[in-house]
C-alpha cells in the first residue's frame, strides 16, 4: 500500500507540472480555487490542523471566523501550487510583474558588503516565486536545503524543478549541507532557508504566539560561524495578482553569551519577525502540520518521535551542524 501511495503521489505531482503549466493563467487560477474549496469542504486532517494552528494565531476568532480563515488558507495554499507548477514557463518580465518586495536594500547592501547573506522565511505565500525573483530579477544565485521526500523520485522531481529555477539544492540530511552552506556564505554568497518548522528534532525552543514551539537553529549558527548577515523575510498575498513581501532588518549576533545562548536569542528574533508577518496575513501561512510542542506531544509517531511530515519539499532551516562532534542545527 505504501509503494502504491508513493507512486500515486509522484504521479499526481508529475501531472501537475506537466498539465497546469500549459493552461491559460485564468484557467489555472480557477482550477486551484476549485480544488482548494473541495479540500476545505471535506474537512480532512490537513484542513483541521490548519484551522487548529490558526486558532493559536488568532485566539479571539469565532468558529465562523476560523472557518473563513481556513478556507482562505486553502485557497492561498493552492495558489502557491498553481503558481509553482507554472513558474518554469514564466519570463523574467512575468516574474517582475508578479512580485513586489519592500526594503530590498537590506539584501543588496548585505551582498555588496561581501559578507554573505542568509534569508530566513516562514511558510508564507510563495517562497519559490520569491526565489525565482532573486535568481532572475536580481541575478543572484543562491543555495537552499530541501527535505528528503518519499518516494525518492518525488524528491528528485522537486530538486530538478528548483534547480531549473536557478537554485542550488542540498538535502537536509546526511551531514554535509551545513559545510556547503558555510562555504557559500564565506565566499559572499546567498543562502535561503524556510525556517519556521524544525525537521531535525534538535532545534531551539521559542515562544511563538504565546506557546512553545521548536525552530531550526541553522540560520543563526550559520550567521555566527561565517559572519553572514541574517535577514528575516515575510511574504503575503492580497486581492491583486501580485505577491507582496518584506525583507526585515538584520538579526544581529549578540555580543556576549555562549553559542547556545546567542543561537536562542537570534532564533527567537526570527520567530518574532515570522509571527509579525503571520499575524498580519494568517490566511497565507501554509502550516498544515503540527508545530507547537504541546501539539507534537499529542500523537508521537512510531519510534518515539512526533510527526513532522510536510506537504512539499521546502527549503529547510534544519541542517545538520557537525563541529567537534556537535550536531546542533
Amino acid at each position: 500500500m505504501s509503494a502504491l501511495k508513493d507512486r500515486l503521489s509522484d504521479g499526481l505531482y508529475g501531472a501537475g507540472w506537466a498539465t497546469v503549466k500549459k493552461l491559460p493563467e485564468p484557467v489555472a487560477t480557477g482550477l486551484g480555487r476549485r480544488i482548494a474549496d473541495l479540500a476545505w469542504k471535506r474537512r480532512g486532517k490537513s484542513v483541521l490542523r490548519l484551522e487548529s494552528n490558526l486558532a493559536r494565531v488568532v485566539p479571539d476568532a469565532t468558529p465562523e471566523r476560523l472557518a473563513e480563515l481556513s478556507k482562505a488558507g486553502m485557497r492561498s495554499y493552492m495558489r502557491y501550487w498553481m503558481e509553482s507548477f507554472r513558474l518554469p514557463t514564466w519570463s523574467k518580465e512575468r516574474v517582475e510583474r508578479g512580485i513586489d518586495i519592500k526594503d530590498v536594500h537590506h539584501l543588496k547592501e548585505g551582498l555588496a558588503s561581501g559578507r554573505g547573506v542568509v534569508l530566513a522565511l516562514p511558510h508564507l505565500a510563495n517562497w519559490d516565486l520569491a526565489g525565482v525573483w532573486v535568481t532572475r530579477c536580481l541575478g543572484v544565485p543562491f543555495t537552499t536545503v530541501a527535505e528528503r521526500l518519499k518516494p525518492e523520485t518525488l524528491y528528485d522531481r522537486f530538486v530538478a524543478y528548483r534547480e531549473s529555477l536557478g537554485m542550488e539544492v542540498l538535502p537536509h540530511t546526511g551531514g554535509s549541507a551545513f559545510g556547503t552552506l558555510a562555504r557559500r556564505l564565506r565566499a559572499g554568497g546567498l543562502v535561503c532557508l524556510v525556517a519556521d518548522r524544525d525537521l531535525s528534532a534538535s532545534g531551539t525552543e521559542v515562544t511563538f504566539f504565546g506557546d512553545t514551539a521548536r525552530m531550526p537553529t541553522g540560520p543563526a549558527i550559520l550567521a555566527q560561524q561565517t559572519g553572514a548577515l541574517l535577514l528575516p523575510v515575510t511574504l503575503w498575498y492580497d486581492d491583486t495578482p501580485v505577491m507582496k513581501g518584506r525583507i526585515h532588518a538584520p538579526v544581529d549576533v549578540p555580543e556576549s553569551g555562549t553559542r547556545a545562548e546567542k543561537t536562542s536569542v537570534m532564533t527567537q528574533a526570527l520567530a518574532d519577525a515570522f509571527a509579525q508577518g503571520i499575524a498580519d496575513h494568517p490566511e497565507d501561512w501554509h502550516m498544515l502540520q503540527r508545530l507547537w510542542l504541546a501539539d507534537l506531544e499529542e500523537r508521537p509517531e512510531p519510534g518515539g518521535t512526533a510527526g513532522t511530515g510536510t506537504g512539499g519539499a521546502e527549503g529547510a532551516g534544519a541542517v545538520d551542524v557537525e563541529r567537534g562532534g556537535e550536531r546542533g542545527a
